[in-house]
């Protein structure tokens, strides 16, 4: 599961009052925004668009899963 959130005071605060169990794991990645000028360009809004699959050799092997389609 994701949780979007902010740093507030040196301290992560995720939406909508989401609270974890202390102790527990996270991988934070912080959110890149883009330029202004870069914003209306299509090739930059490309991210938006990615879904996890699970498959982590896709990118690699993207012939091999088109063709068991």
């Amino acid at each position: 599961m994701t949780y979007r959130g902010e740093v507030r005071g040196g301290a992560i605060v995720l939406e909508g009052g989401v609270s974890l169990p202390e102790g527990t794991p996270v991988l934070v990645q912080p959110f890149v925004r883009v330029a202004k000028e870069q914003a209306g360009d299509d090739l930059f809004k490309m991210g938006g668009l990615a879904v996890e699959t699970g498959i982590p050799d896709l990118a690699t092997n993207v012939d091999h899963y088109r063709a068991s389609r």
